[in-house]
């Protein structure tokens, strides 16, 4: 048992412990005593801490070659004036065009379109015409879903009570409502539509004929809006004579009846096929139309 001790407090400690067995002993925590004693414990002698051994210098490295600099990206400019111009051919020689008749000096005259339908009498019997006809139609549509609301509470309070053929019968039922109530809703919105651009049809053909009445009569040769006009004089502005002269010749329009499509009949033009039809393909689009919300799907 000692000599093993020895011999592993030598492979420990090194070759030195072979050398020298009672450092080697001294090395170990206890050892055995003849004659029957108890091992006795010393305090085993400090030991100097192992430095460890330096570690090699690292080699210089050599630094990275440093990338070649980017050159700044030139203005537009000077990339345009660097690159070669593309070859192009010879310009040829136009030949002199016989001399024209030149063009009068400009007599201008300066329009507000948006005041003149605005103090337009029969642009104003069009608006409160298809206004009240579309706040009737939403007020339709309003009271509708109301109804389907309703009829869909219902149905989800009943449904304990029902048998499954009973559930997807009902059910069918209100969505073939909901259908066509918004198919009636459309074609509704789609007649109040064509009725107001058939009105304002009218409206735009009869102010054009007053802007050339006023304009020669005032010996103009070019009217401009005045949006697009930064400066003039009150001599130049033309508005007031248009919206007079328009409310002269036309105090109001003729609109279909609610509910029924523009046609020569109900517009009055019976002797005249294809009146109606010139006057709504010139006609401006209509104002915003009045939109039915989807109503919410039925619960199943």
């Amino acid at each position: 048992m000692h000599t093993f001790r020895v011999l592993a407090a030598a492979l420990i400690l090194g070759a030195p412990a072979l050398l020298h067995p009672r450092a080697a002993v001294a090395q170990s925590q206890d050892w055995f005593v003849p004659g029957g004693q108890q091992p006795q414990r010393q305090a085993a002698p400090a030991r100097p801490t192992p430095r460890p051994a330096p570690r090699p210098a690292p080699a210089p490295v050599a630094p990275a070659p440093l990338p070649p600099p980017v050159a700044e990206a030139a203005p537009p400019d000077e990339q345009a004036q660097r690159q070669p111009p593309l070859p192009l051919p010879p310009v040829p020689d136009l030949p002199a065009l016989p001399k024209g008749t030149a063009p009068p000096a400009a007599v201008i005259g300066v329009l507000g379109v948006p005041e003149v339908m605005r103090a337009s009498t029969a642009a104003q019997q069009v608006q409160k015409v298809i206004g009240d006809r579309r706040e009737k139609l939403n007020q339709d549509a309003q009271k509708e879903q109301g109804a389907w609301r309703d009829l869909q509470q219902q149905l989800a309070n009943q449904r304990s009570g029902l048998s499954a053929d009973q559930i997807r019968a009902k059910e069918r039922e209100l969505q073939e409502r909901i259908t066509n109530a918004q198919r009636v809703f459309r074609d509704r919105n789609r007649i109040i539509q064509d009725a107001a651009q058939v009105a304002l049809g009218q409206i735009e053909r009869e102010l054009i004929a007053v802007i050339r009445q006023v304009a020669e009569s005032r010996g103009m040769n070019l009217v401009l809006h005045r949006a697009q006009v930064a400066l003039n004089i009150n001599e130049f502005d033309i508005t007031e004579q248009v919206t007079e002269q328009l409310n002269k010749v036309l105090a109001s329009v003729t609109i279909p009846p609610e509910g029924q499509e523009p046609t020569a009949a109900n517009m009055g033009l019976s002797g005249q096929p294809g009146s109606a039809q010139a006057a709504s393909a010139t006609a401006q689009p209509a104002a915003a139309s009045a939109e039915t919300p989807a109503p919410a799907p039925a619960r199943r």
